[in-house]
């Protein structure tokens, strides 16, 4: 098993998305693991009109500014969470959201960020969690390397601002990625 450290989290954005590809979100839920591969990302920073911190520091962005491998989660449309890990330096905001996994176990309807954190169980009281820290309730592992070939470079969706930047990333011909 191998977690990548903050200096994993405390790069580019762009590039951490990408590298995040084929590695495992853990969520320990009681005495049970709930896992999946991530199969899609999309990259937020600063410069970004689509960024929750594109107007700086507010009490919904706070996180993004914090240390990189924490994660985000976030309410939209007031019923579905997503969870975001942050990146970049400290005070630089930028978050990678996890769009998609490839499931591990007994779910199957993981194929968008609301849907898999509704899996996962993932909430709110999962804001602000290290995920660089295996005895935590939310972790990342590495489990495989993707290669650049098998990458999907796009633009993200189910946004209104920079719809046209190509920071939506995801493994080529997986089919758990997010419908769209």
């Amino acid at each position: 098993m191998t977690i990548p450290n903050y200096s994993f989290y405390e790069r580019d954005t762009l590039q951490v998305a990408k590298d995040l590809l084929g590695y495992k979100l853990l969520r320990r839920d009681g005495d049970k693991i709930l896992e999946g591969i991530i199969v899609e990302t999309e990259a937020y920073k600063a410069n970004d009109p689509a960024c929750h911190a594109y107007k700086g520091k507010t009490p919904r962005s706070v996180t993004l500014f914090k240390k990189p491998g924490l994660s985000y989660v976030y309410l939209i449309y007031g019923m579905y969470h997503c969870v975001n890990i942050v990146t970049e330096p400290e005070e630089t905001a930028g978050a990678v959201l996890i769009r998609a996994l490839e499931p591990i176990g007994s779910f199957d309807n993981t194929n968008g960020p609301g849907k898999l954190c509704r899996e996962l169980k993932i909430t709110k009281e999962l804001n602000e969690i290290d995920v660089t820290n295996p005895e935590s309730n939310l972790w990342v592992e590495k489990y495989q390397s993707i290669k650049s070939s098998q990458i999907v470079e796009t633009t993200r969706i189910g946004i209104k601002q920079a719809t046209d930047w190509p920071w939506r990333f995801y493994i080529k011909d997986n089919k758990f990625v997010s419908k769209f």
